[in-house]
C-alpha cells in the first residue's frame, strides 16, 4: 500500500480492507475489531454478503445505528434474511444486560449495564440494617462488663481496698472470703478494686499484680496452678527481654563512651555480657506447662519458681471457688495458703468468691483458720437500688429517648422477686432491647420487658435442665409421663414406680425411694417441679409433686441427651398402667 490506511478513513465506510480480505487478497491481520462486531451483531448463521456494495452497506447500517441516526431508505439487518437470528440475538441482549437493549439505547455502554446489573434489590441484612438502632453501646449491659461506678456497694468496696491496701507497701494482704448470692455484685467489684490496685502500684511503681481464674471453668488442681504457672511465666519472658533490651542498649553507649557506666550497676562491659548470658539462661530454664500430662507435684514446683522469680505482691482471685472445692477437694487452697512460709521474693494472698455461704464447712480446719482471715458478704439488692443500676447503665447503653419511663421500674421489680439478681435485672433490660430492636420499635416498651421475662424464663429452665445429672433427668422424665398421662396431685410411690421402669429401660441404676425423694426436693429447690408435703391422715404424709416448667420443651431438653434418647419407648408401659 502506497498509503497507509488511517482508522478514520475506515470509519467513513471505504472498506477497502475488508473488501480485500473477502477476496481473499488481503493479510488476515487487517480485519479491525470493528468488522467483527458487524458480524457478531448479523448472527452466525446469516448469509453475509460476498460483494464489496454488500460489506458497505451493512457497515454503514451498522454506523448509523451506534450514532443513532438511522435512514429508512438503508436495509437495517432486521430485514434482511437473518430476520429471526437477529431477534434472538437482540433478546439475548436485552437478557444479559438487565432488560436494556443497547441498540435502541445508544447512551448505554457496556460499563454502565454492568454496574446497573444489581437493579436495585436488596441483600439479606440490608432491612434489618435500614432500622434505627437502638442501643448506643450493648456491652455495658452484659455480665463481663466492669463499670467504673458501682452503686450501693460502697461499703463493700471500701473493705477490700483497706484489706489489699498493705500490697501496696510491700506487704502480705490478709486473704479474703467474699460471699453472696447470685448478682450482688461481688465479681464485679472485686475486679474493680483489683484494676484500682494495678493502676496504683504502677503509679507507685510497686510490683503488685492480681490474676484472675474463673473456678467453674478450671475446676481442677492441675488446671489451677497450670493456668497460674503459665501466666507468671510469660510474665517473666517478657521482664526479661525488656532487660535484655537495655542491657544491649547500655552495652552501645558503653562502647562509645566508657564513662557511660557510671550510674548504672554495671562497672565494665564484661558485667552487662554477664547478666545477659544469666537472663538468657533463665529464659531457655522455663517452660510452659501444657494442659495435661505433667505430675501434679512438677506442675507445683513450676508455679512455684514462676511467682518466685522476681520480688512482687500477687493477689490470686479464684471466682466459684466452692467449684473448686467441689471438683478436687481443698488440696489447692492448702498449697496456696501455704506458699508463703517457703516463698523469697514474693508474696501470695488469695481472694475467694462464692455462691455458697457453707462451703467452708467441707474445708480442713487448718485450711479454713488460714483461708478465712477476712470475710466480707454482699446482701441482695432490693427494687430501689436495682433501678439505680439500671438507670445507671442504661444512660451510656441505650440513645437518648429509647426508653420508656415504666421499662426500668419494671425490669427492677422482675429482679427484684429473684432474690435481687443485678445480673438478671441487666439480662432482662438488655433482652428487651433487643427484641425491641428485631421488631424496628422506636423505642423499648412494657410489652418488650414482658416478652424478654418469658423468653429468658424458657432460656434457664432449659440450661438448668440440660446439665442436670443422669439420675435427676430420669425422675423428671418420670413426673413428665405422669404429667401427660393425665396424672394430678403426683405423688412420690406413682414417681419412683415409672422411674424404676425407665432405669430398666436405658440400664441404669435403680436408687432407691428415700433417695428419689430427696432428688425430687433438689427439683423443687430448683424451680422445676414444685412438691408440697400433705398429710393423708393414718396413711402418713406423701408429697404432691406436679411440673413448674414447660412440659413439651423439658421434654425436648431431656430427649437430647444421648442416654434418655430412646426412652420414649417406656411409654406404652406407663399408659398400659394406668389404663389397668
Amino acid at each position: 500500500m502506497d498509503e497507509e490506511e488511517t482508522p478514520g478513513e475506515s470509519r467513513n465506510g471505504e472498506g477497502d480492507t475488508l473488501a480485500d480480505d473477502a477476496d481473499g487478497r488481503g493479510d488476515a491481520s487487517s480485519v479491525s475489531a470493528e468488522d467483527i462486531d458487524i458480524q457478531a451483531s448479523i448472527g452466525p448463521d446469516t448469509d453475509v454478503p460476498d460483494e464489496e456494495d454488500g460489506v458497505d452497506e451493512l457497515r454503514s447500517s451498522a454506523h448509523q445505528t451506534e450514532s443513532g441516526d438511522v435512514d429508512e431508505q438503508v436495509p437495517s439487518v432486521h430485514e434482511t434474511e437473518a430476520d429471526d437470528v437477529a431477534e434472538e440475538t437482540s433478546a439475548d441482549n436485552r437478557t444479559q444486560s438487565g432488560g436494556v437493549d443497547q441498540h435502541k439505547d445508544p447512551d448505554v455502554g457496556l460499563d454502565k449495564v454492568v454496574l446497573n446489573d444489581d437493579d436495585g434489590s436488596k441483600g439479606l441484612f440490608d432491612d434489618l440494617l435500614a432500622g434505627e438502632p437502638i442501643f448506643e453501646n450493648k456491652e455495658v449491659l452484659r455480665p463481663s462488663y466492669t463499670p467504673h461506678e458501682l452503686p450501693h456497694r460502697t461499703d463493700q468496696i471500701n473493705q477490700m481496698a483497706t484489706i489489699l491496701v498493705s500490697a501496696l507497701r510491700g506487704e502480705t494482704p490478709s486473704n479474703i472470703l467474699i460471699y453472696g448470692k447470685t448478682g450482688t455484685g461481688k465479681t464485679a467489684s472485686a475486679k474493680f478494686v483489683s484494676q484500682e490496685l494495678e493502676s496504683t502500684s504502677m503509679k507507685y511503681d510497686v510490683p503488685c499484680e492480681v490474676e484472675y481464674i474463673n473456678c467453674e471453668v478450671t475446676d481442677t488442681q492441675y488446671r489451677v496452678l497450670a493456668q497460674l504457672a503459665n501466666k507468671f511465666i510469660e510474665k517473666n519472658f517478657e521482664r526479661i527481654e525488656a532487660e535484655l533490651d537495655e542491657l544491649d542498649e547500655m552495652r552501645t553507649r558503653a562502647t562509645e563512651n566508657p564513662n557511660a557506666l557510671e550510674d548504672t550497676p554495671y562497672d565494665s562491659i564484661a558485667e552487662i555480657d554477664e547478666r545477659a548470658e544469666e537472663l538468657s539462661e533463665d529464659a531457655d530454664e522455663m517452660e510452659t506447662v501444657p494442659m495435661t500430662g505433667w505430675p501434679t507435684d512438677r506442675v507445683y514446683t513450676t508455679f512455684f519458681d514462676a511467682v518466685d522469680y522476681k520480688e512482687r505482691v500477687v493477689v490470686i482471685m479464684l471466682d466459684e471457688i466452692d467449684k473448686l472445692v467441689e471438683k478436687s477437694g481443698d488440696d489447692t487452697l492448702y498449697n496456696l495458703s501455704r506458699m508463703n512460709s517457703e516463698l523469697e521474693n514474693s508474696r501470695i494472698s488469695i481472694m475467694g468468691i462464692s455462691n455458697d455461704l457453707k462451703f467452708t464447712d467441707f474445708l480442713d480446719p487448718r485450711v479454713k483458720s488460714s483461708l478465712g482471715e477476712e470475710e466480707i458478704v454482699f446482701p441482695p439488692y432490693d427494687a430501689n437500688q436495682l433501678r439505680d443500676i439500671l438507670q445507671h447503665r442504661a444512660d451510656v447503653a441505650f440513645k437518648g429517648g429509647a426508653l420508656t419511663d415504666d421499662v426500668i421500674p419494671l425490669c427492677a421489680a422482675f429482679a427484684a422477686q429473684e432474690h435481687g439478681d443485678a445480673r438478671r435485672a441487666l439480662d432482662l433490660l438488655r433482652t428487651a432491647g433487643e427484641l425491641a430492636e428485631r421488631g424496628q420499635a422506636d423505642t423499648v416498651e412494657e410489652a418488650h420487658v414482658r416478652q424478654a421475662q418469658d423468653k429468658i424464663e424458657l432460656d434457664r429452665v432449659v440450661e438448668v435442665v440440660r446439665t442436670l445429672p443422669t439420675q435427676s433427668k430420669i425422675v423428671l422424665f418420670a413426673i413428665i409421663l405422669l404429667e401427660k398421662n393425665g396424672v394430678r396431685n403426683i405423688n412420690t410411690g406413682e414417681v419412683f414406680n415409672i422411674y424404676k421402669r425407665l432405669c430398666e429401660e436405658i440400664d441404669a441404676d435403680v436408687l432407691t425411694q428415700r433417695r428419689v425423694t430427696d432428688l425430687i426436693s433438689e427439683l423443687d429447690m430448683l424451680g422445676i417441679v414444685n412438691a408440697v408435703v400433705v398429710s393423708k391422715g393414718r396413711y402418713g404424709r406423701t408429697k404432691e409433686i406436679s411440673l413448674s416448667v414447660p412440659i413439651d420443651e423439658t421434654e425436648a431438653v431431656l430427649l437430647t441427651d444421648s442416654r434418655l434418647g430412646d426412652i420414649e419407648s417406656a411409654q406404652p408401659f406407663v399408659q398400659a398402667r394406668f389404663d389397668n
